[in-house]
């Protein structure tokens, strides 16, 4: 087994991981950026499947999966997390390559366009936000729709901080189910994810949970630059999403010539829940700006 690359990175050694041809004749690679943060790229371990076309590249980020695991809290913020992006970049000498970024990882992907504009091929945006904001409001508002009990236990053991205790954990499962991935059973990748997920990040960066986003991302915000994204970008939606659709149309709006795909099966994470539809539009997009 060929050993996969270690690099450093601000902050400690990440791991990352080469899947399929590394130069397949008329493609370019596709870097995948996972979310969380600290949610570790096992879930996005679906993307697999476009390997038979292109170079697929994954790394968990500093923090969680297989990369170092530093305990200073300082180290969880966007400046530092776009500038591990640039040194992994880097050291795996991608210089012409597409970009696929879900949930946190599309928040950075978009900052690391903003900072570092050229060399990209291509943005997929797969339910994310440009404004953390707008993102929390969602999450309260959709926190409303949840049956009475489940709420309720959510409201109580995080004003309690007990978050910790089993019906709170049962409240956010039933959240999970709803607006994270509604395929059942959850594929043992995305149980193995958040296994491995790095927990201090997101206390850190996020909060307690998306309905209480305290931490460094609170006030993140690039809805106004959202223009100066010049790379070809699809924008990826769906109807049961934490995300809302309706700012990602807004998003669609604001980026130049972008595409906005639609599922209307799929909460979070389409590659899982609606893959035949997610790998043709996928592969259609990486296909044309190749």
């Amino acid at each position: 087994m060929t050993p996969q690359p270690t690099i450093a990175v601000p902050g400690g050694l990440v791991w990352a991981k080469r899947v399929g041809p590394a130069q397949p004749s008329g493609s370019r690679p596709l870097l995948v950026v996972h979310g969380g943060p600290g949610l570790p790229h096992y879930y996005l371990s679906a993307l697999e499947r476009l390997a038979d076309e292109r170079e697929v590249v994954f790394w968990d980020q500093l923090g969680c999966g297989n990369s170092e695991r530093p305990t200073d809290p300082g180290l969880w913020t966007m400046r530092r997390s776009v500038a591990e992006m640039d040194s992994v970049i880097t050291a795996l000498g991608l210089s012409d390559f597409h970009i696929f970024g879900n949930s946190w990882g599309a928040m950075l992907a978009q900052q690391y366009l903003l900072d570092f504009p050229s060399g990209i091929r291509s943005l997929t945006i797969s339910n994310s936000a440009a404004s953390i904001p707008v993102f929390a409001a969602n999450a309260i508002r959709l926190k409303a729709g949840l049956d009475r009990a489940t709420r309720d236990a959510i409201d109580r053991h995080e004003t309690a901080g007990a978050t910790d205790s089993a019906e709170y954990r049962a409240a956010i499962a039933t959240w999970n189910e709803t607006h994270l991935c509604r395929r059942k059973p959850w594929p043992d990748d995305l149980y193995r994810a958040f296994q491995n997920m790095g927990a201090e990040i997101f206390d850190t960066m996020f909060g307690p949970s998306v309905f209480r986003i305290v931490g460094t991302m609170r006030d993140w915000d690039v809805v106004d630059r959202l223009g100066e994204i010049t790379a070809p970008t699809l924008l990826l939606a769906a109807r049961f999403d934490e995300f809302s659709p309706e700012h990602m149309r807004e998003m669609h709006r604001r980026i130049h010539g972008s595409r906005f795909e639609f599922f209307e099966n799929s909460a979070h994470l389409p590659f899982i829940e609606e893959p035949e539809l997610f790998d043709t539009v996928v592969r259609d997009f990486l296909g044309q700006h190749d």
